[in-house]
């Protein structure tokens, strides 16, 4: 008997991908972190927890064009 898919690839077995890690701290999120925040640098995805977002409010501010504020 054959199977449906005859193929060798790992096209039906889905890794479940890393939970995000703040890029400042370091601390890992256990789900989606809906109250992080996600930067953008050179192409590369940063996620920033709560607290370090909080703590550095200030820079991430000072970095937006005034149009933005």
């Amino acid at each position: 008997m054959t199977s449906p898919h005859d193929g060798g690839g790992d096209e039906g077995s889905a890794t479940e991908p890393e939970p995000p890690a703040c890029a400042r701290c370091g601390v890992r999120a256990d789900g989606p972190p809906p109250t992080w925040t996600l930067s953008v640098e050179n192409d590369v995805r940063l996620h920033y927890c709560e607290r370090c977002s909080r703590e550095n409010l200030r820079a991430i501010e000072g970095r937006l064009d005034s149009q933005w504020w």
